[in-house]
């Protein structure tokens, strides 16, 4: 299986530019989780870059660099520790979309994919496949690796659906006019994160719009190679937003990161230019609260020992290292603490758990291991990936820390 980059693929300009930057310098590899985790040259950026380009020349056989590819978490850690610039990312995802198109999986792995693409995007049927993901845990020790994965990524029980209010109204004097993302496996997952965010918007003057009708971003799409069907679900918001807010507010990193990507993949699409006015308005909750400038909230009666976990997609991704930690530092009774090696992924990633299990649980282990030598009493991250992976195995370890996301946290502080 093999596919040359040709002058009519669509990604071309961008898979061409970042293959030849990459100047195999290695600064990437002190930066990669996989590569740091299973010590393989293959398993780097360097590595992958090498065996994308062999691919596309039509030098390596698809099928023998297609473990490696796989088992990028696609953290983008690689990206600012590169000197020479390259676009990991782009590559990345285009390079997936390629060779999705010809790609022959194994039946059960193909089954487990096409799940994936019709459960995680829609919050219903999300909600309906983990109860019946109960059942299929009676039958666990018979199904594929593919489908026990996803069993065991099934939490115990689900909160109630908490539909949010269509407006928030600012408090006191009007300082900004926002739209409010509602999400797709958050909101089925933690619904009450949407609803702090919007609260704690509003006390600090926002007026919060959350338009009715919402779908998926398609970012968890985008990311898999699933360029399709990421683009059908992904503009159906477009005409959802009203024109005369300030911001698209998102709550998930990885959600935040795809969307600044809607110009790679709507690229020849008639409505390319609708999502760039979208993804152009698109702003991370923590990012936006720390540009207007956080009311001052009550703090904590107590002080709280909070240990701050990056999400790759906001701080590699996005860029996104002291907005948040500015809004904790204004919260009263609140002291930070430094996780080691924040910078390293926690194998949540999207899909990751549920592709690669393995390589999931050592870098959520790692992860629950440098959080605890922190000696926090609470974690905030800003993904619900992340939450999810860390909560669990903080519980493998035998400790039951709270974990929030900064939204809860910062509710929290306004309400003490």
């Amino acid at each position: 299986m093999r596919h040359q980059i040709k002058s009519d693929d669509l990604r071309a300009p961008e898979m061409a530019e970042a293959i030849e930057k990459c100047v195999h310098c290695g600064f990437c590899l002190a930066a990669c989780p996989t590569y740091k985790l299973l010590g393989e040259e293959m398993d780097s950026p360097r590595g992958r870059i090498y065996l994308m380009k062999g691919v596309l020349e039509d030098r390596i056989e698809a099928d023998e660099a297609q473990p490696f590819i796989d088992r990028c978490l696609g953290c983008m850690a690689c990206v600012p520790a590169c000197p020479s610039g390259v676009a990991y990312g782009d590559l990345l995802v285009s390079y997936r979309t390629l060779q999705e198109q010809s790609r022959q999986r194994p039946l059960m792995d193909g089954v487990a994919r096409r799940l994936i693409i019709e459960t995680l995007p829609y919050p219903r049927r999300f909600r309906l496949a983990m109860k019946s993901g109960k059942i299929g845990r009676m039958l666990q020790p018979f199904l594929p690796e593919a489908f026990a994965s996803m069993l065991n990524m099934l939490p115990d029980k689900l909160p109630p659906p908490s539909p949010l209010p269509p407006i928030l109204p600012a408090q006191g004097e009007r300082r900004g006019k926002v739209a409010l993302l509602s999400g797709c496996v958050q909101q089925a997952l933690a619904p009450q994160i949407n609803l702090a965010a919007a609260r704690v918007l509003s006390a600090n003057g926002v007026e919060v719009h959350i338009p009715a009708g919402q779908s998926c971003c398609g970012s968890i799409l985008l990311h898999i190679g699933a360029e399709s069907e990421a683009r059908q679900i992904a503009r159906r918001n477009f005409p959802l937003m009203p024109d005369d807010i300030d911001a698209i507010i998102t709550t998930a990193a990885g959600c935040g990161s795809g969307m600044k990507d809607y110009e790679l993949l709507f690229k020849g699409q008639t409505d390319l230019h609708k999502a760039s006015d979208f993804s152009s308005k698109v702003k991370d909750f923590s990012a936006y609260l720390a540009g207007l400038g956080l009311r001052e909230p009550r703090g904590f009666a107590a002080e709280r020992a909070v240990a701050y976990q990056d999400a790759c997609h906001l701080l590699h991704a996005q860029g996104l290292q002291s907005e948040p930690r500015s809004l904790l530092n204004q919260v009263p009774n609140l002291r930070l603490v430094d996780i080691p090696d924040a910078g390293i992924c926690c194998g949540s990633a999207g899909t990751y758990n549920l592709d690669q299990p393995a390589i999931a649980e050592e870098l959520g282990g790692q992860k629950a291991g440098a959080i605890l030598a922190a000696g926090p009493d609470t974690v905030v991250s800003g993904n619900i990936g992340c939450i999810t992976q860390i909560r669990k195995h903080l519980d493998l370890q035998g400790k039951n820390l709270p974990v929030m996301h900064i939204a809860e946290l910062l509710w929290a502080a306004y309400q003490s």
